[in-house]
C-alpha cells in the first residue's frame, strides 16, 4: 500500500480524508520533506477507485504513482526561468475540459517559486470558480510563495504540524461549504471596516469634546476674572463709603464728584440726615453745585421731613431750604418722597 515517505500520520490524514471525499479543489503543500511524492499520493488518493484510497492496486492508482495518468498533469516550463503566462493559461483552458478516464482533472505545480505574482492571477479564477473536477496541488517550501488571494480561494485549513514534510493545508470543499466561507470573509471584512470608522469617529468626537471643555473652561475662567474685579470694585466702594458714619447701608447709591463731596463733608449734611431721617427713611442721591445742594429721600414722614428741614435751617452753613414731597403710595399715607433744595451761604460754598 502506497505511503509519503517519512509520514506515516500525513499519509493517514490524507486516506481518511479521502475516504470522506473531503480532498478539495486545492492543497497547498509546504515544507522541506518530498513534496513531490506528496502530490503523487494525495492525486492518487484523488483518483483511486479502491478501498482505503489510494490503495496503490487499481490502474488509476498505478498510473498516477507511475507519472502516466492521463488526467494527472505536472505544470512545467523547462524553455524559461519561471513558469510562462501562456502555459498556465493553457491549463486554465485544459481544466475546463472533462477528465479522460479518471475522476477527477489534477494539475500538480511542483515548485510555486517559479509562480511571479502576474502567474499566479492567472489561475486565481480558476481555483475559485473552477469545476469541481479540477483540482491543484501547489508545492511549495514555504506557503508565502503564494499570493494570500490563493491561500483564501479555497474553505478552512486543517494545519499539521511537527512533520518533516511541514505544513499540509486540506482544504475540504464543497461548493455550499465555499459560499458559506466566502459570505463570513465578506461580512468579516464589513464588520472591520465598520469597527474601523467607529473608532475613528470615537476618536474625532474625543478631539471636539476636549475642545469644548477647553473652551468652556476659558469662559468660566473669564467669567472668573471678571467677577473678581467687580468684587474689588465694591469692597473699593464701601470702603469709601465707611468714611461717612451712620450711612454705609442708606447711602449706597450716593455718586458725587470730588468738588461735590468735599463740599458735602464741609457742611457736614450726611451725618444729620442721617439722624433725621430716622430708620423708614432712605437717602436717594445728594448732589452739590456751586452754593446748592440739593437731597433727595423717600419713605420718610411729614414729621421727619420737618424735623431735617429744622436742622437744615439751625446750621449756620444754611441760608435757606426749600421743601418739595410727594404723597406715596403707602397704606398708611404718612410716607412722603421729598426734595431739598439747599442754598449755601456765599462765604461757605467760597471756602
Amino acid at each position: 500500500m502506497p505511503a509519503i515517505p517519512g509520514e506515516p500520520r500525513l499519509t493517514e490524514r490524507l486516506r481518511e480524508a479521502a475516504g470522506r471525499d473531503a480532498l478539495g479543489h486545492a492543497l497547498i503543500l509546504s515544507g522541506q520533506g518530498d513534496l513531490a511524492a506528496a502530490a503523487r499520493f494525495a492525486a492518487a488518493a484523488m483518483e483511486c477507485q479502491g478501498e482505503n484510497r489510494p490503495c496503490g492496486l487499481c490502474g488509476p492508482c498505478r498510473k498516477v504513482l507511475r507519472g502516466i495518468h492521463p488526467d494527472v498533469t505536472i505544470v512545467e516550463d523547462p524553455e524559461h526561468k519561471n513558469i510562462a503566462i501562456d502555459v498556465l493559461r493553457d491549463v486554465v483552458a485544459d481544466a475546463y475540459t472533462l477528465p479522460n478516464e479518471g475522476r477527477r482533472k489534477i494539475y500538480i505545480i511542483p515548485d510555486c517559486g517559479l509562480l511571479d505574482p502576474k502567474a499566479q492571477n492567472v489561475l486565481l479564477k480558476v481555483v475559485e470558480d473552477g469545476p469541481a473536477h479540477a483540482a491543484f496541488l501547489f508545492c511549495a517550501a514555504n506557503s508565502a510563495a503564494l499570493l494570500p488571494t490563493i491561500r483564501s480561494r479555497a474553505a478552512v485549513p486543517i494545519l499539521y504540524h511537527g512533520m518533516t514534510l511541514g505544513a499540509v493545508y486540506l482544504y475540504e470543499y464543497d461548493s455550499e461549504q465555499a459560499g458559506v466561507l466566502r459570505s463570513i470573509q465578506a461580512n468579516l471584512r464589513y464588520i472591520s471596516i465598520v469597527i474601523c470608522l467607529v473608532a475613528l469617529v470615537l476618536v474625532v468626537l474625543l478631539g471636539l469634546s476636549k475642545v469644548l471643555v477647553y473652551d468652556l473652561w476659558m469662559e468660566v475662567d473669564g467669567a472668573r476674572s471678571a467677577l473678581s474685579a467687580v468684587e474689588a470694585r465694591l469692597d473699593g466702594v464701601m470702603e469709601e463709603l465707611a468714611d461717612y458714619p451712620g450711612v454705609k447701608e442708606k447711602y449706597q447709591r450716593y455718586s458725587a464728584t470730588d468738588e461735590e463731596r468735599e463740599l458735602i463733608d464741609r457742611m457736614e449734611v450726611l451725618a444729620l440726615l442721617d439722624e433725621a431721617m430716622g430708620s423708614t427713611g432712605q437717602l436717594s442721591s445728594v448732589a452739590a453745585s456751586g452754593q446748592v445742594v440739593q437731597v433727595q429721600f423717600k419713605r420718610v414722614t411729614l414729621a421727619q421731613t420737618a424735623e431735617i428741614v429744622r436742622r437744615l435751617e439751625e446750621s449756620p452753613l444754611v441760608e435757606r431750604t426749600t421743601v418739595n414731597t410727594a404723597a406715596t403710595t403707602e397704606e398708611d399715607g404718612e410716607l412722603v418722597s421729598a426734595g431739598i433744595l439747599i442754598q449755601l451761604h456765599k462765604e461757605v460754598a467760597g471756602e
